[in-house]
């Protein structure tokens, strides 16, 4: 087996053109092992370091949570943090994170001190790992007897980094410069002393400087308390001990996903696309984002790459469509697509024996060896050119995921799950009730796909341990009152498995203010697989049932909105699996109960014929009745049909066409 002990993973890494715009060197090595390829290491020492790497990145999250100022980052918990090695892998599991890249691009290793902590937010100068300019990423360096051992890092949404709108997420931007101050990597903190001029320039460009300027200062400070606790363990146990284990804890993850996950998919080539419905500046039209993958079992091992011998994923984006003119593009092919590869493994879980062992699994540096990627030149939605803007490019990185997830489902007879749409941004700002100004922006999610064995999960969010917004909180801080948050009945796409609910939630305003809303879903739905149907797409409606109701466009940045009037938002349904004329009779008598499912829906989707009344506990169904209703109804057929239902809102972007053509198996 070739020794990579000293290798980078890709060579074009390190050979990467052009410099970057500040004329800085671009060479830099990472992604080799620390150590050589078989040294021998105590598999309790690798548990230990394991369960303390874990621990550590928990204590950040939790100490950025409770210092943090604004809502988004402390109630909402829209921030991540990573621990990474000198190498530059991604050690931890529990999520995705930024990368460590750009900032040892810029500034050499070997010239960093201790209490230096590096700062960027720049898209286009982060290497792929910032998707848009409101995520800003603070990184520290890890020592061990003066030299760099490891990097702890954290980067999280934050309410207003300036640009044209309150909150930074234009939704007709067309440049980045529309978007807010972007930072290409800076030294924030110079050996322990913070650098007041750089602070001072980004919370002046913010609409809300003190909350910037706390959470800048608590996500500082975790970091900086992170990295003490990694020396600690680098000095308990010593570094060449440390680093085995490091590599050993990588080399877990490829072994175990090349048997446990790969194994499950037939060698072949398979086809899928899906596509974004609007970029805030043109008319809503098809954004395709298309996969061809590729399954090799044997595929010879390719040192020069760093990949081994074996099974191996080979994902290509070539028919992705054109860079959009709004902000929904992302930049995704730098650094061999590093990113996307951590952030679209996860999908590949679902294919693990059961849902216990999927949920051990973790993705990390381990996977990028199995995953080779291929993206088409600059200029499409996943290579955009500078300086394009990215603010909503949630759209894409999203459809990714379902992308990956259908495409799959082709070469596995549909054993994955169905559609979700768990990530929008909805809110309000204008003056409080004395008179000052404020911004309230909330992440909401949606409901997850139904799987083969299960029906999807109700309101989730893709974001590990974010949430909405605590009803007491807001109606404290907020001149508005909430007067439902709940489930969205019906919204969960019928299926043998049903998809998950969606939120509805209703804000009255108690003064004269504007609602925003950066969101995707709102004509095409989260589809179904395998007969399932879609789920229901995402809606606002201000003044429901009122004089001056209407529908608010899902990408809106200033929609007005009276005192007294209500805000209706209803977040997206995850797609169903399966014929729904094969579910449990008994199952959707239970979902009317729950008032998950109408009663209309449970004759209209399901064909189910109830008896009795739910609200004096006397339900049930007709059996004969519901035989003879479904009995008079045709069944899916996967020669015959479609393997994937999209949903009624597709034909009005696809010419009339009920499918793609991608669509059947």
């Amino acid at each position: 087996m070739t020794d990579v002990s000293t290798r980078a993973v890709d060579p074009s890494y390190v050979t990467a053109k052009p410099v970057n715009p500040a004329g800085l060197p671009t060479a830099y090595e990472h992604g080799g092992r620390l150590t050589a390829e078989g040294s021998s290491v105590d598999p309790i020492l690798v548990e230990i370091v394991q369960g303390t790497l874990a621990s550590v990145e928990m204590e950040v999250e939790t100490a950025i949570g409770r210092t943090s100022r604004s809502p988004m980052i402390r109630d909402a918990h829209d921030f991540r943090a990573g621990i990474h090695d000198r190498q530059l892998r991604k050690l931890t599991g529990r999520s995705y994170s930024a990368l460590v890249h750009p900032i040892v691009r810029d500034y050499p290793i070997d010239e960093m001190r201790e209490g230096d902590v590096f700062f960027h937010n720049d898209v286009y100068e982060s290497e792929g790992g910032i998707g848009h300019l409101p995520d800003l990423c603070v990184t520290v360096p890890v020592f061990h007897e003066g030299e760099v051992v490891a990097f702890v890092q954290a980067f999280g949404h934050h309410d207003d980094i300036g640009g044209a709108v309150p909150g930074s997420m234009p939704s007709n931007a067309t440049t980045v410069y529309e978007e807010g101050l972007a930072v290409p990597p800076i030294k924030l903190w110079d050996a322990g002393v913070p650098n007041k001029s750089a602070l001072r320039i980004m919370t002046r460009n913010s609409r809300m400087p003190d909350s910037l300027a706390a959470d800048l200062d608590a996500e500082c400070s975790a970091c900086l308390m992170g990295a003490r606790r990694l020396g600690e363990l680098f000095e308990r146990y010593g570094r060449e001990a440390i680093e085995t284990a490091f590599d050993a804890i990588l080399d877990t993850t490829t072994e175990t996903y090349r048997r446990e996950i790969l194994s499950k998919i037939p060698d072949g080539t398979y086809v899928w696309e899906d596509y974004a419905e609007h970029d805030g500046v043109d008319e809503p039209q098809l954004h395709t984002q298309r996969i061809t993958l590729t399954k090799v079992s044997d595929a010879p091992a390719d040192p020069e790459m760093g990949r081994p011998a074996g099974p191996r994923l080979i994902i290509d984006f070539t028919g992705t469509s054109a860079q959009a003119k709004g902000p929904i593009n992302h930049c995704g092919d730098y650094v061999g697509g590093n990113f996307l590869k951590k952030w679209l493994a996860p999908i590949l879980r679902n294919l693990a024996d059961t849902p216990e062992r999927m949920a051990e699994l973790d993705v990390n540096e381990g996977i990028v060896p199995l995953i080779e990627m291929r993206f088409p030149e600059k200029g499409t939605l996943l290579t955009p050119i500078h300086p394009g803007p990215t603010n909503a490019r949630t759209f894409v990185i999203l459809r990714l995921l379902g992308v990956l997830a259908g495409v799959v489902a082709k070469a596995v007879d549909g054993k994955m799950p169905a559609d979700q749409e768990t990530i929008r941004y909805t809110g309000v700002y204008g003056k409080d009730l004395d008179d000052n100004d404020y911004l309230m922006r909330e992440v909401l999610g949606g409901g997850s796909g139904g799987r083969y064995y299960a029906d999807g999960e109700d309101t989730i969010h893709v974001v590990p341990d974010s949430r909405n917004l605590p009803t007491e909180f807001t109606e404290s801080r907020f001149p508005f009152i909430v007067e439902r948050l709940g489930l969205a009945q019906d919204s969960g796409g019928a299926g043998e498995f049903r998809g998950g609910l969606g939120y509805e939630k209703h804000i009255r305003m108690l003064k004269d203010a504007h609602f925003m809303s950066i969101a995707d879903r709102s004509i095409l739905a989260c589809w179904g697989v395998r007969g399932g149907k879609a789920g229901m797409p995402f809606q606002v409606v201000i003044d429901p049932g009122g004089p001056d109701e209407r529908e608010v466009d899902a990408l809106a940045d200033a929609e007005e909105i009276k005192a007294g009037q209500l805000v209706r938002i209803r977040t997206t349904g995850g797609g169903g699996w399966g014929d729904p004329l094969a579910r449990d009779p008994e199952s959707v008598v239970r979902d009317v109960v729950w008032r998950k499912v109408s009663a209309e829906a449970a004759l209209r989707d399901y064909g189910v014929v109830l008896t009795g009344s739910a609200d004096d506990g006397t339900l049930g169904f007709d059996d004969a009745a519901t035989s003879a209703e479904r009995a008079g109804r045709a069944a899916w057929s996967k020669d015959d049909d479609a393997f994937f239902d999209r949903g009624p809102g597709y034909a009005s972007l696809a010419d009339g066409a009920a499918f793609a053509e991608v669509d059947r198996v």
